[in-house]
């Protein structure tokens, strides 16, 4: 017989926002074009925005040639035909 035959649920608690109506719709918007509800879409959102800060704070090790590699591409100012149309686009949250 499996110890794990009726595992407890894992425990939840309440997190309350205040937000202004304009996000709060563009959050109901975006949570509707999933298929989630507003909870489940926040919840999700905040757990992939809280995992990546913490992924962020990797330290990667690189030889100093690939250093020197990264920091002129971060350097260079973003541009071209496709920069430009990309900046133009519409936004997706606006209407």
């Amino acid at each position: 017989m499996s110890t794990h035959a009726n595992p407890t649920p894992p425990q939840t608690c309440a997190v309350n926002l205040r937000v202004r109506d304009d996000i709060r719709d563009l959050i109901d918007r975006a949570a509707r074009a999933q298929g989630k509800t507003r909870s489940d879409f926040m919840i999700d959102a905040a757990r992939r925005a809280a995992e990546e800060s913490l992924i962020d704070q990797a330290l990667i090790r690189v030889d100093p040639a690939t250093y020197d590699l990264f920091v002129s591409v971060l350097d260079t100012p973003p541009g071209g035909q496709g920069f430009e149309r990309l900046m133009a686009a519409k936004k997706p949250w606006q209407d």
